[in-house]
């Protein structure tokens, strides 16, 4: 028989699990902060230069299948320019190491050449044999999960198809207990459809974009702080759970006029226009037919963080490559940005 104290003890410890259960908060302390690496900008370079312990997810983009619909050939990734099985193993483990977990984003905003018809890969004849090979992809290097990062057109046609929300949940149920994500833009014909919210564990806004080379409206900025704030609005309308929303953040920007390129990554932008510029969100004045560089200072940054925590779970970073080095990194500026928040749980994703 126990003694009395005993007993008593035990009461007391349980109450106290009780007590110290009920006090938890809904999310855990660290939100989320995700980076994406992409495979075609030499990945090891990239991983060298982060600080991984200061992102809870690493996505590693993009994966897609070849016209034959094989994801691997010769054990080798069959669509996944510039980075080998070797390459991808070495950032699983180092991430690992830090404490970050890692997930490989198939499809992509702009299928490469080498890259399979997903509308026709996703329908139900063929639907299971692509989960097969990624499920498996994911066991054999000990990745953590898969985004989903079907965009636009093709994702419009898939989800008029019938075939995106019952792939989701058909691969949801795969993993096993391995993350499922997802990323989303905020435009008609490019969100991912409400009925597959519930399969995520979390979904990361594309708040960027908003003008390009060869879109949107003359004048405008590609990422302002009013846009984020429109974004987060409307997939709260949506149904997305704060638990669930990512807000994205752009470590690049583009260029018009005079200064018309592609892109321009926070690196180019300090490296050709001094440190002064990571104070603002513009070279140059932004209006029809000037000559312009928009793109996500410091100052802005930091309200984004704040945003993202506040309405939502994290922040979420296209992506890493573009990061400067120094005193100006962006993702110190994220990682302080974080810390300098009330640290009342209210909005935090679990980090996990």
């Amino acid at each position: 028989m126990p003694s009395l104290f005993n007993t008593a003890s035990r009461l007391v410890l349980i109450t106290l699990g009780f007590m110290i259960a009920y006090a938890s908060p809904v999310f855990a302390e660290r939100p989320y902060v995700v980076g994406y690496m992409p495979a075609y900008k030499d990945i090891r370079a990239t991983a060298d230069a982060t600080d991984m312990t200061k992102l809870t997810h690493i996505n590693i983009s993009f994966f897609n299948p070849d016209a034959d619909g094989q994801f691997m050939r010769n054990g080798e990734p069959a669509c996944m320019d510039g980075a080998s099985v070797a390459d991808l193993d070495y950032v699983v483990q180092r991430a690992h190491k830090a404490g970050a977990k890692v997930l490989v984003a198939i499809a992509g905003g702009v299928i490469p050449p080498c890259g399979g018809d997903w509308s026709h890969l996703l329908k139900p004849a063929q639907r299971q044999a692509v989960i097969d090979q990624l499920v498996q992809f994911v066991e054999d290097h000990q990745l953590d999960g898969i985004d989903v990062d079907i965009e636009g057109a093709l994702l419009t046609k898939i989800d008029e198809e019938g075939n995106y929300t019952p792939f989701v949940a058909q691969l949801r149920s795969a993993l096993n207990g391995k993350l499922l994500t997802a990323a989303t833009a905020t435009y008609d014909g490019g969100m991912i459809p409400v009925s597959s919210l519930p399969y995520f564990d979390f979904v990361t806004l594309m708040s960027y974009d908003a003008i390009g080379p060869s879109w949107g409206p003359a004048g405008a900025e590609h990422s302002s702080y009013a846009v984020a704030e429109e974004h987060v609005a409307t997939w709260r309308e949506r149904g997305l759970t704060a638990d669930k929303l990512v807000l994205g953040l752009p470590f690049y920007g583009y260029g018009f006029g005079k200064y018309a390129a592609e892109y321009y990554t926070f690196d180019d932008l300090i490296s050709q226009f001094g440190r002064t510029i990571a104070q603002g969100d513009l070279i140059g004045e932004a209006c029809a037919g000037c000559d312009y560089i928009t793109y996500n200072g410091i100052p802005t940054l930091q309200k984004k963080v704040a945003l993202g925590l506040r309405e939502g779970a994290g922040v979420m970073i296209w992506e890493m490559s573009q990061d400067t080095q120094g005193s100006l990194n962006l993702l110190n500026v994220v990682h302080r940005s974080i810390q300098d928040q009330p640290g009342d749980g209210e909005g935090r994703g679990e980090g996990m």
